[in-house]
C-alpha cells in the first residue's frame, strides 16, 4: 500500500486514523486529464527555492497556453526567471465552474523562451468537495504593483476569501499545492496567524504528510474582483483532534498558520470569478 506515499503521508494518514491505496495516483497523465489542463485559463504551481521555502504561485493566459504532448510531459507558455532546470514543481488544475481538479507532480525539464516544460512524476484527480462554484472571464490586463510585508496583512481579503491554496514541499519527495475551500471566514486571523480548519478530502495527506516532513508552507489567495494575489510564507503546526472538521460545526483537526512575511500583487490576473 505504501509505494504511491513518502513517510511523512503514511504518518499523516495514521495519525488520522485513515488508509488510501492510491490507486487513482499514476506516473503519466490521461488523455482526460491532458485535455483538462489545456482548457484551463489559469494553473496554481507549487515550487521550492534554494533555501527550502516552498512558494504557492498562479500563471495565466488563454486556454491552450498548457498543453501535454505526450502522456508524460506539460508545457506552460509562461517565462519565469525563478524557474530552472531540475526543480521541483506542483501543478494544480481547477475549474470552479465544474468543481473539476486535477494535480500534476513533477520536475522542470526546462524554463526559458517563453515555455516551461515539466516531467510528470504523479498525476491524479481530487474530489469535488469544498469547491466554491463560481464563473471566470478574461478581462484586459492592467500594470502588476507588488508590495511586499513582514507577518500578515490583508486580512480583510483573508477574512472574506472562501478559497485559498498552500504549497508544501516534502524535501526529496517534491512539492505539492492543494486547494482548501469553505463558507467565506472559514479561515480565522488569530493574531499573525490563521486557524484553519481541515475537512475530511480524498484520504492522500499530501498537505499534513509533507508537513510532518518539514512544517514550512506558503499559501495564495485570489481576489475574485480584482485579479490581486497575495502569497504568505510561514510554518504550519496541526493540531491531530478527533477526527477531521465538518463544515458549521466546532472542534475537529486543524492547523495554524504561522504567517513570517508575504507579498500582495495588485492587478496579477487579467481574470474576474463571479461566485454563482
Amino acid at each position: 500500500m505504501s509505494a504511491p506515499y513518502h513517510e511523512g503521508e503514511l504518518k499523516a494518514q495514521a495519525l488520522a486514523g485513515e488508509t488510501s491505496h492510491g490507486n487513482g495516483i499514476r506516473p503519466f497523465m490521461l488523455e482526460q486529464h491532458r485535455d483538462f489542463f489545456a482548457a484551463l485559463p489559469f494553473v496554481l504551481a507549487g515550487t521550492v527555492g534554494a533555501d527550502g521555502q516552498p512558494r504557492a504561485r498562479v500563471f495565466s493566459g488563454a486556454p491552450g497556453f498548457i498543453d501535454s504532448p505526450d502522456p508524460g510531459t506539460v508545457r506552460i507558455g509562461v517565462d519565469d526567471s525563478a524557474l530552472r532546470a531540475g526543480q521541483a514543481i506542483g501543478l494544480l488544475g481547477l475549474d470552479f465552474g465544474t468543481r473539476r481538479r486535477n494535480r500534476v507532480n513533477g520536475v522542470v525539464r526546462s524554463a526559458g523562451a517563453g515555455e516551461l516544460l515539466i516531467d510528470v512524476r504523479e498525476s491524479f484527480g481530487n474530489c469535488p468537495q469544498h469547491i466554491v462554484t463560481r464563473d471566470v472571464r478574461a478581462v484586459a490586463p492592467a500594470v502588476a504593483r507588488v508590495r511586499e510585508f513582514d507577518g500578515l496583512d490583508e486580512r480583510a481579503m483573508i477574512a472574506r476569501a472562501d478559497t485559498f491554496f498552500i504549497a508544501t514541499s516534502g524535501g526529496v519527495h517534491g512539492v505539492d499545492i492543494s486547494h482548501r475551500g469553505g463558507a467565506a471566514g472559514f479561515v480565522r486571523i488569530d493574531g499573525d496567524s490563521l486557524i484553519v480548519p481541515d475537512y475530511g478530502g480524498n484520504r492522500y495527506f499530501n498537505t499534513l504528510g509533507n508537513v510532518l516532513l518539514d512544517a514550512r508552507a506558503a499559501l495564495l489567495f485570489i481576489d475574485d474582483a480584482s485579479g490581486d494575489v497575495l502569497e504568505l510564507e510561514g510554518r504550519v503546526e496541526i493540531m491531530w483532534e478527533d477526527g477531521p472538521a465538518v463544515p458549521g460545526q466546532g472542534g475537529g483537526r486543524h492547523w495554524r498558520f504561522k504567517a513570517a512575511r508575504g507579498r500582495i500583487t495588485h492587478g496579477a490576473l487579467a481574470l474576474r470569478w463571479t461566485r454563482r
